[in-house]
């Protein structure tokens, strides 16, 4: 679905450029994380795609379309745009807010009403049509910049730091419930996070820049196991035995051995599994599924 071709930037006199010769695939119905180091180029090679900023040289394919051939405002209305700041109009209702793009497309009031509402809707926040933005909490106002990108039903979706404004306690269940609903709605997305759990936990891949290159672009639970080479394996940190272990279900080491204690709720990881190991002195814990997890099964599965 989106497709990045050579993709370079340079500015005008910098000593080289800020994305150098970028190519990568984002499949469709799949989510891409672009992580890197400060200064790498990962917001530049996001905003190259809806053309926010004009690449030159590469070539960028949505949908097998060149989009650097497309009318750029166009353009942009066919791609969901997510921001930390969230950029919501202070004057407007959030469901004004949330119209912007079905307005631009010419869309009647009465099919605009109905997307208003279903998108709400989806990100969990109905009934709040007629509130203004100083009315919603930070997460709440992220709601609704994911319901406004969602609004005019793009195929793709670009989100840059999305939840980087939000209370940590809460970030990362927004993170699931984006994420879940992404995949239920069957988008395409390039997303930028400095956080690489945040990263590993929302890309299906995960493309790692230095320098405005390309350096590794794998799975998550690849690139964590294999790091292509000394600098992507200090990015990721030391501790990215652990960060993989979130990626696991801990139903993933199921087994049958006895364990005692509160079971683990249905979500859990084998990060979680193995975290209540450590807080319990125990070698298993039980699952709320039936079953439990060994502290055994949990290393075999974490090496494989």
């Amino acid at each position: 679905m989106i497709r990045l071709e050579g993709l370079t930037k340079c500015w005008p006199g910098a000593a080289k450029p800020a994305v150098a010769d970028v190519t990568l695939d984002v499949p469709e119905g799949t989510s891409c994380a672009l992580i890197g180091p400060s200064g790498c180029g990962k917001t530049t090679t996001l905003r190259m795609v809806n053309r926010l900023v004009e690449p030159s040289a590469g070539r960028v394919q949505i949908a097998g379309e060149d989009a650097l051939r497309q009318d750029p405002v166009r353009l942009r209305r066919r791609i969901g745009y997510v921001i930390q700041e969230v950029g919501l109009f202070p004057h407007r209702s959030i469901a004004e807010n949330v119209a912007t793009v079905p307005v631009l497309l010419g869309w009647d009031t009465a099919r605009i009403g109905r997307r208003v509402a279903e998108v709400l809707e989806l990100v969990g926040l109905p009934g709040f049509a007629d509130r203004r933005p100083h009315e919603l909490s930070g997460g709440e106002r992220q709601r609704v910049g994911v319901a406004r990108a969602l609004a005019g039903d793009p195929p793709v979706l670009l989100m840059d730091e999305p939840f980087g404004a939000v209370d940590p306690l809460r970030r990362r269940q927004l993170q699931d419930e984006v994420l879940k609903l992404l995949r239920e709605l069957g988008k395409t997305v390039l997303v930028v996070t400095h956080d690489v759990a945040e990263a590993m936990r929302l890309g299906d891949a995960v493309a790692i820049l230095r320098d405005g290159a390309l350096v590794q672009h794998a799975p998550p639970a690849e690139l964590l196991a294999h790091p292509a080479d000394g600098f992507v394996a200090e990015f990721l940190g030391t501790d990215r035995a652990l960060t993989r272990l979130e990626l696991f279900p801990a139903t993933a080491a199921r087994g049958d051995a006895a364990a005692a204690g509160p079971p683990l709720p249905a979500d859990a990881t084998l990060r979680d599994a193995l975290s209540q190991m450590l807080a319990r002195g125990a070698r298993a814990v039980p699952l709320a599924e039936g079953g439990s997890v060994t502290l055994e099964a949990l290393l075999e599965k974490a090496a494989t």
